[in-house]
């Protein structure tokens, strides 16, 4: 494996982006927290980090699949179920999982205990309109629901 080609041929810029600890996360739902630290949209589609904060009940999805992305999870605080597509684990500060295109997974907050991790997906898909949207699927008729859905590259098992 080599690096890839290189994208800047320049001399060096300043073209770094700070977000500071404190910042306010910019979703904030009944069970949960959402800080987009990296959007899609910020990294030229290389790829999205998010901070994920269990705030309040259990909550989290359950098995699901993407056709055209990875995501990754990396436990900060707390414990965090991660479904591995064998067998759902009890994840704690400084675990890990990977999961390929194609890989089921799923993550949950059983306890409904505060907890936090980073949710990395690469590509950088535009995931922040379905982190903003997903929790009014009830609201939704059968055909958007699935249009939803499949917008976004979510397969539940």
């Amino acid at each position: 494996m080599s690096y890839p080609e290189a994208r800047h041929l320049g001399d060096g810029a300043a073209t770094a982006t700070l977000r500071l600890a404190g910042a306010e996360p910019e979703l904030t739902g009944v069970a949960t927290a959402t800080s987009y630290l990296a959007t899609g949209a910020t990294t030229d589609g290389r790829f999205g980090l998010y901070r994920w904060d269990f705030t309040g009940p259990r909550s989290g999805p359950d098995p699901h699949f993407h056709r055209s992305i990875s995501e990754s999870f990396f436990v900060l605080s707390g414990t965090v179920s991660l479904y591995d597509g064998r067998t759902w684990t009890d994840a704690h500060p400084g675990d890990f999982l990977y999961v390929p295109e194609g890989g089921v997974h799923g993550f949950r907050n059983e306890s409904g205990e505060p907890a936090s991790m980073l949710i990395l997906f690469a590509p950088g898909a535009p995931r922040e309109d379905y982190f903003e949207r997903v929790s009014t699927v009830g609201q939704m008729s059968e055909e958007e629901r699935t249009e939803f859905f499949l917008r976004h590259d979510t397969f539940w098992t």
